[in-house]
């Protein structure tokens, strides 16, 4: 008996030009390629974003929210990751700068799919962090997402999201918060834990 191949996949008809987004099997194939050798590059949406490579100021900061955050999420039933991918869809793999997995490294062979607390650096990326990535993780049920603002040396933070067709990536957070140097803040898997703001900036 002869087997009959079948016809390939019909791709709809472009009646304009559109942005051509790619996939997730397609972005790691150009890592493997070195594509993005010597790059900081994520995966938004289908569209690969380049990063600035993060100054002083920033680099201060994310060892020192490294520090509180470890002190607060022990590694035996944690695991804080610091710029590594989150897994939150086919097309989209955001490399926050600190998040907190529910579960010790073991339990973990691929990229988590959540985090208890997502925290982003931001002095050149408070754009995105604010508007394109603060809906990615809201889309994604991150129900704490902070924005250590280094340069208005302040903590923003973004809680309870919610589904919005206005807001970017659909989604928004519906309470936020900004904390001066002076105040404190509590992670919300973590309500007994004080972190001063100050403790947090370069």
């Amino acid at each position: 008996m002869t087997s009959v191949a079948a016809p390939p996949l019909a791709r709809p008809q472009l009646t304009a030009p559109r942005l051509r987004r790619w996939t997730k099997a397609e972005y790691y194939k150009m890592w493997e390629l070195g594509w993005f050798e010597f790059q900081r590059v994520e995966l938004l949406d289908g569209e690969i974003v380049e990063m600035p490579n993060p100054g002083p100021p920033h680099c201060i900061s994310l060892d020192k929210v490294d520090e509180a955050l470890i002190a607060i999420f022990p590694r035996h039933c944690h695991w804080l990751r610091m710029q590594m991918p989150l897994d939150l869809g086919l097309d989209v793999e955001p490399q926050p700068d600190l998040a907190v997995a529910d579960g010790p490294r073991a339990a973990f062979p691929t990229h988590p799919t959540t985090a208890l607390l997502v925290v982003e650096i931001s002095d050149s990326t408070l754009s995105i962090d604010r508007g394109r990535k603060a809906g990615i993780y809201a889309r994604g049920g991150i129900a704490d997402y902070w924005i250590v603002n280094v340069n208005s040396r302040q903590l923003e933070i973004r809680r309870r999201p919610v589904a919005d067709p206005t807001a970017p990536e659909g989604h928004r957070y519906d309470d936020i918060t900004i904390l001066g140097e002076a105040d404190s803040a509590s992670p919300l898997a973590a309500p007994q834990a004080v972190i001063r703001v100050a403790d947090l900036l370069p």
